[in-house]
């Protein structure tokens, strides 16, 4: 990046910003109840998210040039993993906890680190491999009150929407793989449009199965959702043109203080004292990750500008 161009405290207020609008669109949602399939909720937010993407595009003359791609079919297989992940992760919202939900997905990037390691090849050192296990276990202090050996004090409906979310994260550090292999060909605008493109198309296909037709409020929620996610990349977006991730990656865990207020206020939903530790202890590895991140790239800078050039 380079450094004439880069604003950190405007790339941190883009990034709280659209921190904010996705803490509305999950608000929005999650306001629904379980009232519709995830399927159709995927739908909604899919396809009114090309609202403001296409009027942005528009507005810098580059709709045509974000349309055009050498990869049609990796951003099928990026659509196919986010409907999943995105299913997942709608069909908890309506049966847990906000707050809980917020800890959950937490879990995705620690779980990215795994599918590097995995599917990239990246290495993967002792330092971040002992911040993943601690992060993971900070999961394991939040969903382990949903689990019990007595079944009477089983909750069914919050056991599958933890295991829903489980899963939704970890389908959601798959699609982190594959944006990574997106990006060394693909521009950002590329990426989010043909996202939101052909997961709208795969979650219309779940009409088949069944979907409920809104009431006015709801189908407001629906819309608004849309358009909160759509506005929510967008300034997410830009807010790594103005800064390092290193920088702005760790203000993503403001939406947990979000999550508890808007519980509270708006669901009447109380943070256990299990959610808010687990919550602590993801969010702590997670920091850990990102600064151990920036260093080793600074490390990596460095021993490149030290280098002897191929005529040294």
């Amino acid at each position: 990046m380079d450094s004439s161009t880069t604003s950190p405290m405007l790339g941190i207020a883009l990034k709280v910003v659209s921190v904010v609008v996705f803490v509305g669109m999950q608000t929005a949602l999650k306001a629904t109840g379980d009232a519709f399939p995830a399927g159709q909720l995927v739908f909604f937010r899919s396809f009114f998210a090309l609202v403001p993407v296409i009027i942005y595009l528009i507005w810098l003359g580059d709709l045509r040039g974000s349309l055009h791609t050498d990869d049609l079919g990796g951003h099928f297989l990026r659509g196919v993993i986010g409907v999943s992940s995105m299913g997942c992760g709608f069909y908890a919202l309506g049966r847990l906890p906000y707050p809980e939900w917020i800890a959950v997905s937490y879990a995705s990037p620690l779980l990215t680190v795994v599918a590097a390691a995995v599917f990239l090849r990246e290495t993967v050192r002792a330092y971040r491999w002992g911040a993943v296990l601690i992060g993971l276990m900070g999961v394991v202090v939040v969903v382990a009150p949903n689990f019990t050996l007595s079944t009477d004090s089983i909750d069914a409906s919050q056991t599958a929407g933890i295991l829903a979310s489980l899963a939704g994260a970890a389908i959601a550090a798959v699609a982190m793989i594959q944006i990574r292999r997106l990006v060394r060909t693909e521009k950002t605008a590329t990426i989010v449009i043909y996202f939101s493109l052909t997961s709208t198309i795969i979650s219309a296909a779940t009409l088949v199965f069944g979907w409920t037709w809104p009431t006015w409020p709801q189908a407001v929620l629906l819309v608004l959702a849309g358009l909160c996610g759509g506005v929510g990349q967008l300034l997410l977006t830009a807010s790594y043109r103005h800064a390092d991730t290193s920088t702005i990656a760790p203000f993503e865990y403001t939406s947990m203080i979000l999550a508890v207020a808007v519980g509270y206020f708006l669901f009447g939903e109380e943070a256990s004292g299990t959610t808010l530790l687990g919550a602590g202890i993801v969010i702590g590895a997670g920091v850990f990750i990102i600064l151990r991140e920036h260093r080793l790239g600074l490390e990596r800078r460095a021993a490149k500008r030290v280098s002897p050039g191929a005529g040294g």
